[in-house]
Parts: structure tokens; sequence; C-alpha cells
């Protein structure tokens, strides 16, 4: 009697959990033989094969300030999905930090967008990784997640984007940023590319 009970608690929780996976689109698209992982795979699009600009909002920043993606066209913008507990985010946190110091001086922006963490917990990471450049809080809202969610999404965390000056993305990386010589070659190109 106790091993079928045992039994039908097994088969009861194999059926929720499934019920629950079936009914989770993240489940699905890690399932998906579509489905990329977050190896460093780069993907860069070329001018003429850009979709439309993302468009996004938001006043939740660790600096207080609201960002619009219209405040950065004619910039090229570089765009770091993290959060503070992530490894591969912390790995190559310091990268990032020098990249945007050494890219202001050519126009390159740079925003961060912490898909976990609080308002404390995010800037005590920008204050330990000495970030100089600002991260929207989306993990309430997911609303930077949303805008990006187009042809190239933020398929897992970290990913990094390059947003040409028309606000489309001409790049993305899945996952850390091993190679920082390919990304500064990359962000080159872009840069490099006519003002509209």
């Amino acid at each position: 009697m106790k091993r079928l009970l045992i039994a039908v608690s097994l088969a009861a929780s194999t059926v929720l959990v499934g019920g629950c996976v079936a009914n989770d689109p993240l489940a699905i698209d890690a399932n998906d033989e579509n489905f990329t992982s977050t190896d460093g795979s780069v993907t860069e699009v070329a001018p003429t094969n850009r979709g439309e600009a993302v468009s996004f909002e938001s006043s939740d920043t660790t600096d207080g300030s609201t960002l619009r993606s219209e405040n950065f066209l004619g910039s090229v913008l570089v765009v770091n999905f993290w959060y503070a507990a992530c490894p591969p985010c912390r790995a190559e946190a310091p990268d990032l930090a020098d990249l945007a110091a050494t890219y202001a001086d050519r126009g390159v922006r740079f925003l961060g967008v912490n898909v976990f963490d609080n308002a404390s917990g995010a800037q005590s990471f920008e204050k330990s990784f000495d970030i100089p450049y600002p991260s929207v809080l989306d993990a309430d809202t997911g609303e930077l997640r949303l805008a990006f969610a187009g042809d190239l999404p933020p398929s897992g965390i970290p990913t990094t984007f390059i947003i040409d000056r028309d606000g489309r993305v001409a790049a993305r990386v899945l996952g850390l940023l091993a190679d920082r010589s390919m990304f500064e070659d990359m962000l080159d190109r872009v840069v490099a590319e006519a003002a509209p």
C-alpha cells in the first residue's frame, strides 16, 4: 500500500510539474530547436537587414533619470542585460566599464538593464565595478526585455547589444564578453557607419 501511495504521488507531481512547464513560455523555448544558449555566440546584422528601431522608456533607473530610446538616437549605444549575482556579469563588468570610458569620446553610450535586483543591489554592483553608466531596473516590469524581444532577443543573461545610430540592433552577444577585441571590432564597425 505504501508503494502504491508513493507511485501515485510521483505520478501526480509529474503531471503537475509537466503542466507548469507546458504553460511556461521560457521552458517551451528552452526545448525548442531554435533555442540559443548563452555560449558567447555572436550575431551581427548588416545595415540593410536591420529591423525596426528598439523603442523604450523607463524612469526606474539606478541614477534616478528617465531614459527614452529617442534620447540615444544619433549615438551608437551598447546595452548590457545583467544582474549582480550573475558570475559572467561580474566577470565582464570591468571590461564594460573600461569600454564605456574608452569609447565615450567617440560618442558611444552605454546602458545597463538589470533584470533581477532592487536599486540598492544594483547600485552596490555598479559602485564595486566602477560602472560609469546607468542601468534600468527591469525586474518588476520587464519593459526593456519586452522592448528587445524582436528578432534577436536577450535569450540569456548576460546579453550585450550594439545599437546603431538609428536605434536598430546591429549586433548581439549571448553570454560573457569573453573576447574583448572581437567586441571592439564589432563596435568599431558600427561607429564607422555613416551618421544618419
